[in-house]
């Protein structure tokens, strides 16, 4: 397979993980679309972190732009055609790549930071961290969520559901952005194009 079109396959498939991730990240600010909590100060404070709107959301778009694009020509300008052979847009998406495993991987830390505190939520007539010193185990017995979080109504299932999806897709979005590394680092050892296509990256 080309590694040009390989590198437009994965710039592809990161733009419906970043807008899932946003879309994740955006529906934590309303337990049961009830805008109450955020206005009252009954979230998580990891919610604010915006991990998965800017980490794996507005970020990502950069790396899967670039991939994209890079599959043309000379597409950053930096030489002529038939010196660099498209090494300049190549080689650069490693960099890109590199930004979207910081991305992502600020969404996974504080998507796992944010499931082993569990959600904030009116416990005993308090709004408090009922599951912050449980390890996580709560997540694995559900039977006593209701009870220990009374309001909002299903709040840790709410919290666990979308950190879960928020941790799965940034995941995915780091391994991701390492496959294109390995791709580019591939492309620049045996050629872009395994059927030697119109360029190869090592000429001069």
């Amino acid at each position: 397979m080309c590694v040009r079109r390989c590198s437009k396959c994965l710039g592809f498939s990161l733009i419906p993980l970043a807008l899932g991730c946003i879309a994740a990240n955006i529906l934590l600010f309303f337990p049961n679309a009830d805008s109450e909590p955020a206005e009252s100060n009954g979230l998580s404070h990891f919610v604010w972190f915006f991990h998965g709107i800017i980490g794996a959301g507005i970020v990502m778009f950069l790396p899967a732009t670039f991939f994209i694009v890079a599959t043309k020509e000379d597409v950053c300008g930096c030489c002529e055609r038939n010196s660099c052979h498209n090494r300049c847009p190549l080689l650069s998406s490693i960099l890109v790549a590199l930004i979207g495993i910081v991305g992502s991987g600020y969404c996974v830390i504080v998507s796992v930071l944010g499931l082993l505190q569990g959600p904030k939520c009116n416990s005993d007539g308090s709004l408090e961290y009922p599951f912050e010193n449980d390890n996580g185990n709560y997540l694995t017995n559900y039977t006593y969520w209701n009870d220990k979080c009374k309001s909002p109504k299903n709040v840790v299932l709410w919290n666990v559901t979308l950190f879960s999806i928020l941790l799965l897709f940034s995941g995915i979005q780091a391994i991701i952005c390492f496959l294109q590394i390995i791709n580019v680092i591939i492309g620049a050892m045996c050629g872009p194009c395994s059927r030697g296509q119109a360029y190869n990256i090592n000429k001069a």
